[in-house]
């Protein structure tokens, strides 16, 4: 080709080129497409459910496995307690957490209170089933040995309640109160167990976009504070299995067991009475408003507070309570918060099987 005729030939690539970039620049921008998040409330210890609402939400299939592709699961908190396969709904969101990032999405736990409570040894609510989920061919052994090794204290603090006990007496109701499973289940759930690790490295809050995500709610005495240095209070707390009544873990104001934005919290107001009163004192809108910019969101997830009526959205979209009594325990309807955007839909499904 001629010299001249490569150079109008390259003329002619060159404004082609350029009259494309200047129609591009020219265009409307085209808005991101926001990640779907799929939200979901207290299980409770119930596997069948969590089955039924992550496949219902295309978050599983058949086998458990990650189909969500980009979507983001956030699960806040309270898996375990009440029935009796916690340990199962543990397994599944570990086995997400590594799958759906390989498929561009995220499986987030927030930490909710009654881990945080199988952390520090408080099994108030912890059901038989849970601790036979923990059995093996050593448990018996492992408990004698925990006893033996303890005898003379449990016999004095027994002895306390009733001191005509015989030392037969004591060894067998330490034992039906402490049923195989026990000692397992309390070394796994511990500060430097398994489960017990698993459970601190989970956030207490999360930010996703304009909205936040916590299992109780956030107080402005907390708000007062940003998120990171939250979360790390919290994680040193579950690192030390701090159960002291002034702990983060336990404190009425604090992530894990606020429950002032949607009702009256008795045992918070009780705190905040022993320091200087507010003047007036928030309101739950106002307290709301506060927690919302201080940290630039435009909505708050919670749990914690079950709503057997279902999802509900309140203050003008800016709170969504997303514990609908899940569980068997509650009976209420299997539930979960979809996202799109500033969009919020509750979704349900019903519970298969008996």
């Amino acid at each position: 080709m001629p010299e001249g005729a490569k150079t109008a030939c390259f003329m002619r690539i060159f404004r082609a080129a350029v009259t494309a970039i200047v129609a591009l620049a020219l265009s409307p921008a085209q808005p991101a497409v926001a990640q779907r998040i799929v939200a979901v409330g207290d299980l409770h210890g119930d596997y069948q459910a969590w089955q039924d609402i992550a496949r219902a939400a295309g978050l599983i299939d058949g086998g458990g496995h990650w189909t969500g592709g980009k979507t983001i699961l956030v699960q806040l908190g309270d898996l375990t307690d009440r029935e009796p396969d916690s340990l199962k709904i543990v397994r599944s969101l570990q086995q997400l957490q590594k799958e759906a990032p390989r498929k561009g999405g995220k499986a987030i736990v927030v930490l909710g209170n009654h881990e945080a409570m199988s952390l520090i040894g408080d099994n108030r609510y912890t059901t038989p089933g849970e601790y036979a989920a923990f059995v093996d061919a050593q448990s018996a052994e492992r408990r004698n040995r925990v006893y033996d090794a303890n005898r003379a204290a449990l016999e004095a603090a027994y002895r306390v309640k009733d001191p005509k006990l015989t030392p037969e007496q004591i060894r067998a109701s330490w034992m039906a109160e402490h049923p195989l499973g026990w000692a397992e289940h309390r070394l796994a759930w511990g500060p430097s167990g398994e489960l017990g690790r698993w459970a601190t490295r989970n956030p207490a809050i999360v930010k996703i976009g304009g909205t936040l995500f916590v299992h109780g709610g956030i107080s402005a005495e907390y708000a007062a504070l940003p998120l990171d240095t939250i979360n790390k209070r919290v994680a040193a707390a579950m690192t030390a299995g701090d159960e002291s009544p002034t702990s983060i873990l336990s404190d009425p104001l604090g992530p894990l067991w606020y429950r002032g934005l949607v009702a009256r919290d008795a045992d918070a107001e009780a705190i905040r009475a022993e320091v200087k009163p507010r003047s007036p004192p928030l309101t739950s809108d106002q307290e709301l408003d506060a927690v919302l910019s201080k940290y630039g969101a435009q909505r708050l997830v919670i749990a914690h507070t079950p709503s057997l009526a279902g999802i509900q959205i309140t203050s003008n979209g800016r709170l969504a309570r997303i514990d609908t009594g899940i569980s068997r325990f509650y009976g209420g309807p299997l539930s979960w918060l979809e996202i799109n955007g500033n969009i919020m839909t509750p979704r349900t499904v019903g519970r298969s099987g008996p």
